[in-house]
């Protein structure tokens, strides 16, 4: 019986039609396979008990809290503070670096989505060859290859996903990394204040010392004091004298952070920050929110958060590498051995192929990748309670140095103010020879440390605001969306 050629089945797909029988055997375990696709449904539950308010102070509304949160530094009513922060913010090398890596993640991530869709690649050749004595030979080909991977079990997918948790966990980095230099470029402002306060204190005692020097020297002169006085006096204004010179110190390298700080080179400061003013005046009340909003606020408990989704997705990433893949590839093109050639019919190259694989034996090394992503997840998720602890804790540690240093200073305050009333009584005293030098000395002593204490302590306090609204998670704004084209680096880097 003759079968006609129009109906004759091709070599290639007898053989491809046999080759299909092969799979047959492995049907089962691949259905079993994919009903061992894993779900997705772990989260980052912190498991605190978390307080419905804090113990040391009233909470106001979240809502007031987070947007008088999002600039705190202006509720210190100092435009010399503003403008510092600012700055660093938009000049500071640790907050342009985590801009970068957010970049980064965001481009990493399109890359892994990329592999959802499929790939498409021209290309083109000539050849020329020529063996012995043979004529000299062409070869051109020109044409498209195609491929796709169906992502079946979700394992591109669970990729994406860690990605774009990767992504959140870089925002909330650059977050904190804001949050951290606007808390440390205010906190070195509060202290270069206390600096300069403190020198103005310690030079105006130094020039009362020095007039209580010169009267005692007149008094030795007149027959009225011993020598004994007039060196003890002058024992204590080179005392005094000494203090300034570390205080200038510690005054100027503050100023250099402040610049490092902003993105200036050392010495570049402002000429508003030499000038010495009072500190900040602090603001009347606080801005707090309940604890369970804080959380929400603080971006490292939210990059924790999402370090323990992108671990979970890692999981299902890790599963789906134990399942079938699938793959799908096609190529069209043309060959010719002239160039004209190329457009006969008969240059005309076309093929297409689909596969599937599935690992059989790897001697448990997918397995054991799964337990090891399983392991990341649980330390991704402890590492998320130990934070969470660690943001109650740093709110009630403000908390409490914060109420300490207002006691303090008050009692400072009415310390030096009678000390200060000492000090003019005994000269006074002294002046009219009813007391000795010892008691004029003594309370110009006791002067000088209470109003260093008081100044030391007004920087401290306001330093102490800076670190409660930063462990508020204060200094950005949840939800903004960040601009992270960096640009070439701010001007402000030379010195105004």
């Amino acid at each position: 019986m003759n079968i006609s050629s129009s109906h004759r089945v091709p070599p290639a797909a007898q053989r491809a039609r046999r080759g299909s029988w092969i799979f047959l055997p492995l049907l089962p375990l691949l259905l079993s396979a994919c009903a061992a696709v894993p779900s997705a449904g772990r989260t980052p539950e912190h498991g605190v008990a978390v307080p419905p308010a804090w113990s040391g102070e009233a909470s106001a509304g979240a809502e007031d809290a987070a947007t008088a949160l999002a600039r705190w530094w202006e509720r210190f009513d100092d435009p010399a503070l503003t403008d510092l922060v600012v700055q660093a913010l938009a000049a500071n090398t640790d907050v342009r670096a985590a801009r970068a890596r957010l970049r980064q993640a965001r481009a990493q991530r399109d890359v892994t989505a990329a592999g959802l869709g499929p790939s498409l690649t021209a290309s083109a050749s000539a050849q020329r060859s020529k063996q012995g004595d043979a004529d000299a030979a062409n070869q051109f080909r020109a044409g498209f290859d195609a491929g796709w991977e169906p992502d079946i079990f979700g394992a591109t997918r669970s990729g994406v996903s860690a990605a774009d948790a990767d992504v959140l966990a870089s925002a909330g980095s650059l977050a904190d990394t804001r949050v951290s230099i606007a808390a440390e470029t205010a906190v070195s402002y509060m202290q270069l204040r206390g600096f300069q306060a403190r020198l103005a204190i310690a030079r105006e005692n130094l020039a009362s010392q020095e007039q209580t020097l010169q009267l005692t020297q007149w008094r030795a002169q007149a027959g009225l004091a011993t020598s004994l006085e007039v060196e003890q006096a002058r024992a204590a204004v080179e005392q005094t004298r000494a203090q300034i010179p570390a205080l200038e110190a510690s005054a100027t390298q503050t100023l250099n952070g402040l610049a490092v700080l902003t993105g200036r080179p050392p010495g570049a400061s402002p000429a508003t920050l030499t000038e010495a003013v009072g500190p900040p005046a602090l603001p009347a009340d606080l801005a707090l929110a309940i604890p369970a909003e804080t959380l929400r606020q603080r971006p490292d408990v939210r990059v924790a958060e999402q370090q323990v989704v992108a671990a979970a997705a890692r999981i299902d990433q890790a599963a789906a590498a134990r399942l079938p893949s699938f793959q799908l590839s096609g190529s069209l093109g043309l060959s010719a051995l002239t160039v004209s050639g190329l457009s006969e019919t008969g240059a005309l190259l076309r093929s297409i192929l689909a596969g599937v694989s599935l690992p059989v034996f790897d001697g448990g090394q997918r397995r054991a990748q799964v337990r090891a992503q399983e392991a990341a997840f649980d330390e991704a998720r402890e590492n998320y309670r130990a934070v969470v602890l660690a943001a109650l804790q740093d709110v009630e540690d403000s908390l409490v140095a914060l109420d300490k240093a207002r006691a303090r200073l008050a009692a400072q305050r009415r310390a030096a103010e009678a000390a200060r009333n000492a000090a003019l009584l005994a000269d006074h005293r002294y002046a009219s020879g009813l007391i000795d030098f010892q008691t004029v000395l003594e309370t110009q002593r006791t002067l000088l440390s209470a109003q260093d204490g008081v100044a030391g302590t007004e920087a401290e306090l306001g330093a102490d605001y800076v670190r409660l609204y930063k462990s508020l998670g204060g200094g950005w704004t949840p939800g903004a969306t960040d601009d992270i084209d960096d640009g070439p680096p701010p001007a402000a880097q030379g010195s105004t």
